[in-house]
């Protein structure tokens, strides 16, 4: 197909092996395929550039073709590769096998939200089973204020009977309070144990790109206390983990894919299209949109939405914009702690109950991934 080049659509170099043509199309096959969210005529595009460099002559003619029909390309050598106009060598446009990504590092000098949160807040669960502590103890003061006038103050017989009338209504007031108080603390205590054991559940796949995102997740996102982290979740029905990661606080819930692409600028629209340095991104599919639709009928009460957060997979920067009304926005970790913590850090320190239930339930054992 003129104006594809099926090497960047694979994700391979020039000179890549049959063996290494086949293993990026079956990798990119799971995520492209339209069972698994891709469109059809994207995956047909990729079937097309995997019959077509894994047969020798049907290579060799295209590669001699795309040196001549490349939209913007100047003519030359049919046997020559088209070169970079900046260095002279000959590009290479797929993954690096040697390259190792360094762990993202974030400046939290201008987060806002990572100075603001209380570290030491204790968490609460939601929707909340009684008074909560403050209601309480405000009661039971407010009860032993109404006892000091009978101390300093001398009343009549009469008044003082009617006086400690009202004082014994306020007791049984206030003894029903901390009675639903103590209940409360009793069934938050049985849910932690039973429920919330920890802050991370499950585990990721060997993906680079899966242990980098894991690793900025439980370095940065668990500063918030109600925060709760996971790993590979499945849809309802389902025994794969089609979610690579997911954050949980308060009542709203974040979907994450981790995608290990060329270094480039990532754009979405808001119909879900993906665009590298101004052009169609074919190098690859997301699943997000799908999950997110499954997500808000399994969780309607929650607040949901998705990051796509992308890592370079050889030498070179990554940069994303991600506008304000797309489904599936491109970011670069430095933005996903910065846009997502912030999001998150609405009620920093709640657990939701059900949600946290359901979820625990979508976490794909690592034996069945």
């Amino acid at each position: 197909m003129r104006g594809v080049d099926y090497y960047e659509l694979l994700g391979i170099g020039r000179n890549a092996s049959e063996a290494e043509i086949r293993s990026a199309y079956r990798s990119l096959a799971k995520v492209m395929h339209p069972d698994a969210g891709g469109s059809s005529g994207t995956f047909r595009m990729l079937q097309e550039a995997y019959d077509t460099l894994r047969d020798p002559a049907r290579r060799r003619d295209y590669d001699r073709g795309w040196t001549h029909t490349r939209p913007g390309a100047r003519p030359t050598s049919p046997t020559r590769p088209p070169r970079s106009a900046r260095t002279g060598r000959a590009r290479n446009l797929g993954d690096d096998p040697d390259f190792v990504p360094p762990k993202p590092v974030v400046d939290l000098g201008g987060i806002a939200w990572w100075h603001l949160v209380d570290v030491g807040q204790r968490v609460r669960y939601a929707p909340i089973a009684g008074p909560g502590h403050a209601p309480a103890l405000a009661a039971v003061c407010g009860w032993v204020l109404l006892l000091l006038p009978v101390v300093v103050v001398d009343f009549s017989p009469l008044a003082l009977g009617a006086w400690l009338l009202v004082v014994a209504a306020a007791a049984t007031a206030v003894f029903r309070l901390a009675r639903r108080y103590l209940r409360a603390v009793r069934e938050d205590q049985a849910f932690a144990r039973e429920h919330d054991t920890a802050v991370v559940h499950g585990t990721t796949d060997d993906r680079v790109c899966e242990r980098l995102t894991a690793d900025l997740l439980n370095r940065y996102l668990t500063r918030l206390p109600g925060a709760r982290v996971f790993h590979g979740l499945a849809w309802p029905g389902s025994v794969f983990a089609d979610v690579d990661h997911a954050v949980l606080c308060g009542r709203r819930l974040v979907l994450i894919e981790s995608k290990s692409w060329l270094p480039g600028h990532y754009e979405a629209e808001d119909d879900g299209a993906l665009w590298r340095n101004g052009h169609p991104f074919r190098g690859g599919g997301t699943r997000l949109p799908r999950s997110l639709a499954v997500y808000r009928k399994l969780l309607p009460w929650l607040d949901i939405r998705c990051a796509l957060l992308v890592h370079p997979s050889r030498a070179g920067a990554v940069t994303a914009e991600q506008p304000a009304d797309a489904v599936v926005p491109p970011m670069t970790p430095a933005q996903f702690v910065e846009e997502i913590g912030d999001w998150l850090a609405e009620d920093p320190a709640a657990v939701d109950r059900e949600a946290l239930r359901l979820l625990l339930d979508q976490v794909v054992p690592i034996t069945r991934a």
